[in-house]
């Protein structure tokens, strides 16, 4: 029996159509992709992205990277309670070490992760392999299966690659909120002719770009699909709100019933509503925006 099959996803993740005149009168039918009820613990990409990673681990410990609130280190120490293996998860912040832990990284440790804290200049030079033998030395996990901070690498890029086949056909812009990438290259490898994928950056910066275009290669060996970035939406950066995407997250949940996460969805959405205002969508199309946690 596969993790897959152990885990119980809810696959294909359903597609719900809504009616939002914000969309409706430009000409634009708006499609929820429901990743979010693909696992109550391993929601959306992170399921699509973690499972071909715990698979490649084959029962090794799985040491992997985040910050403070990261929903990757929560689904990560997740599916090792659910699975039954190790995780070591290396936290962006020595200072953290001594305070009490904030409920995120509370939720890793209940769920047996063993947590590392490592100070941010280290943490920034965490893929240089010298750096990266230090750390898996010093966390006591040298033999651990290691997984990058987001969770994106070549076998998360494939697996999700299946989100892009889901939707084949379905919808002729498919649009996600974006992190480090790996997500948008799946995907869109995985669409059909005449589809194209959209990503809405929730950090500033101007790195995805790049991003996507190496993890492509390594992936597939070069770049597939149809995407492309619209770096206007994050509000700010990673972990970044303001009262205007509070109201507009708010007004969206009362509309259409759907709980609307505030760090990526509420911004991949409100980047859609306007980019329907200006036309950036065309007319006479269905968008599909992938709800991702």
């Amino acid at each position: 029996m596969t993790s897959a099959d152990i885990l119980a996803p809810r696959l294909p993740s359903p597609l719900q159509e809504v009616t939002d005149d914000r969309f409706a009168r430009h000409g634009v039918r708006l499609l929820l992709k429901r990743d979010d009820l693909i696992h109550p613990e391993l929601i959306g990409n992170k399921w699509r992205k973690l499972v071909p990673n715990i698979e490649a681990a084959a029962g090794r410990p799985v040491l992997t990277f985040g910050g403070a609130y990261s929903n990757h280190l929560r689904a990560t120490a997740a599916a090792g309670r659910l699975l039954g293996f190790p995780s070591v998860g290396v936290v962006r912040g020595e200072e953290l070490a001594t305070r009490p832990l904030n409920p995120s990284l509370a939720r890793c440790a209940a769920d047996g992760m063993r947590l590392h804290f490592v100070d941010r200049s280290t943490y920034r030079r965490k893929a240089e392999p010298e750096v990266l033998a230090g750390l898996l030395r010093a966390a006591g996990a040298e033999d651990a299966y290691v997984v990058p901070e987001g969770g994106s690498n070549a076998a998360a890029v494939r697996g999700c690659r299946a989100l892009g086949a889901e939707l084949r056909g379905r919808a002729d812009v498919v649009a996600i909120a974006c992190g480090t990438g790996g997500t948008l290259a799946g995907l869109a490898a995985g669409l059909g002719t005449g589809q194209r994928a959209l990503g809405v950056p929730a950090l500033r910066g101007g790195f995805l770009e790049g991003e996507t275009v190496r993890l492509q290669a390594e992936a597939f060996g070069g770049r597939r699909g149809r995407w492309s970035l619209d770096e206007r939406f994050h509000f700010g950066g990673y972990g970044r709100t303001t009262p205007e995407l509070d109201a507009f997250a708010e007004d969206f949940e009362e509309r259409h019933g759907v709980r609307v996460e505030r760090l990526y969805v509420a911004k991949l959405l409100y980047g859609l509503v306007e980019l329907a205002r200006e036309g950036g969508l065309g007319r006479d199309v269905a968008v599909a925006a992938v709800l991702t946690a």
